[in-house]
This record gives C-alpha cells, sequence and structure tokens, in this order.
C-alpha cells in the first residue's frame, strides 16, 4: 500500500484535507513562534561543525510565524525549500548559530528577497526549492558557504551513500517541546525507485533524492529546506522536502529535493557555480 499522505517538512499549517499532499505541521507557540521541527534519533552538533546551516523564522502574518532551515550558498544566497517561502510577509535569517535563539548574525528580508522556482507545485510539492537574497555576510569560523555540485552532463544518484542532515527541533514524536540545539543524522541514501514504492512514482520524480530512516533516525517538521550533504565532502546534494504523515520515527523513506537538478536554476538567479 503506498502512502499517498505526505508532508512537507515546514511548520506553517496547511489547510490541505488529510488525504491529499499537505505540510506536515502542528502549530505550537514557542516565544510567539509556531515551531515545529527535529532530527530524530541525532546528535547535538558541535559549535561551527555546520557553518552552512541557518535558521528561518517566516512571518506568516501580523500574528503567525513559522520556522525552517536552510543554507547558506553564498555571501548573499540562501537556499531552501519553496514551501516554507510560499506566502510569506518576511523572514529572518539566523547564521552561524548551533542554539537556535543565539545566532551570530541575523538579517530580516522581505517577500521581494525571496525566489521560488516557478515550477513550484504545493499540490505535489514538485520544485520544492527557493533563493532568499540577504545583505553580503563576512565569512567566520561559525558562517561559511557550502559547497554544491558543478553543473556536468550527469550526475551520480548517490545511493548508497551516507548523507548528513541537520536542523532543529523536537527529538521524537511523542515530544512536545522543540529543542534549541542544532542536531544532525546520518543517513543512507536510497534509489528513487526504492521511495516510490512508499509514495509512488507520480510523487517521488527524478528532482527527488531520498533517504532510509532505520530505527526513529530521520529529518520531521520544521527541518524543512534544510541541506543534505555528503558525508565524505560535506557537498550539499539535497534539501529537505517531505516526508510521511504516518510519523517521523516508523521507519518510511525521507524526501529531499535533489540539488543537482537546479543547478542551472541556481546559477542563472545568483550567478553561483562549480
Amino acid at each position: 500500500m503506498k502512502f499517498l499522505i505526505i508532508l512537507a517538512l515546514a511548520v506553517a499549517a496547511s489547510a490541505f484535507p488529510e488525504a491529499q499532499l499537505v505540510h506536515r505541521s502542528r502549530v505550537m507557540p514557542v516565544q510567539q513562534d509556531s515551531i515545529e521541527g527535529r532530527i530524530t534519533g541525532g546528535s547535538a552538533a558541535a559549535v561551527g561543525q555546520f557553518p552552512y546551516q541557518v535558521g528561518l523564522s517566516l512571518r506568516l502574518s501580523a500574528l503567525s510565524s513559522a520556522w525552517c532551515g536552510g543554507s547558506l550558498i553564498g555571501n548573499t544566497w540562501v537556499l531552501t525549500a519553496a514551501h516554507c517561502t510560499d506566502g510569506v510577509q518576511s523572514v529572518t535569517v539566523y547564521l552561524g548559530a548551533t542554539v537556535r535563539t543565539s545566532p551570530e548574525l541575523t538579517h530580516t528580508v522581505s517577500s521581494s528577497d525571496i525566489i521560488i522556482h516557478s515550477g513550484w507545485n504545493s499540490a505535489n510539492l514538485r520544485n520544492d526549492i527557493s533563493l532568499i537574497k540577504i545583505p553580503s555576510v563576512t565569512y567566520t569560523t561559525k558562517i561559511q558557504a557550502v559547497k554544491i555540485p558543478a553543473i556536468a552532463s550527469t550526475y551520480s544518484t548517490y545511493a548508497g551513500q551516507t548523507a548528513i542532515a541537520s536542523g532543529w527541533g523536537r527529538a521524537s514524536d511523542a515530544a512536545s517541546s522543540v529543542s534549541s540545539a542544532l542536531n544532525y543524522v546520518d543517513l543512507e541514501v536510497i534509489a528513487n525507485s526504492v521511495c516510490a514504492s512508499t509514495y509512488g512514482s507520480s510523487i517521488v520524480v527524478a528532482s527527488n533524492i531520498c533517504v532510509a530512516t532505520p530505527n526513529g533516525k530521520s529529518t520531521c517538521n520544521g527541518d524543512s529546506g534544510g541541506p543534505l550533504v555528503l558525508a565524505s565532502n560535506s557537498l550539499q546534494i539535497g534539501l529537505t522536502s517531505f516526508g510521511a504523515s504516518a510519523g517521523c520515527e516508523k521507519g518510511y523513506p525521507a524526501a529531499f529535493t535533489r540539488v543537482t537538478s537546479y543547478l542551472d536554476w541556481i546559477k542563472s538567479n545568483t550567478g553561483i557555480s562549480y
């Protein structure tokens, strides 16, 4: 039986019926933010271990906000998920943080500084990728850009390789509060065909990349937009997109937007390429 109910790993609530593709979310007030997200079964990050990791406080309205992750890919650009930035009024970018509320630097920008992929489809989470332009930042030991793959004619599927996902949030499906600490987890990339056996081939497409989530280790709500990097060289190959509605610790694959599918789009909008 395919799990057709999949949920984007953001905090922002959705009004879609439960049987459709919806954002995975539960509203939970945390210091006036509705924040969800965790790396389940992961480990606490050391200071400066993931200098490319950013946090995003997303202003949805005068009374509500949400939380996502992202990655710094250049000194003026953040990469994240489209479902995180779709419809927001402004976003505050947290840079250099290990403790979520203690960043080295923050920048607040308006929706005019957000570029959402023109093919973004909230119904099936296709092209779940966006960019945020921020004022130029100076690199330090705690703030560094992540490298993305070089533009090429063919790319590895990365299946069988170990990748690292990182983000802030709750430590289990049962937890009632978010973690203030940045966490990470090592996960094995699986073939898209294996992922599609859970979600269906109309959902898992070439521009997705998936990981296995054994023993309760996974990304979850609020980790959306955050980076998936190769353990061998810290090259970013994915950004957190969606998972199963059954829960983050149930062992179903977690899905990401595949970065190699969007290198030309990134270059055309930012000038960044390797």
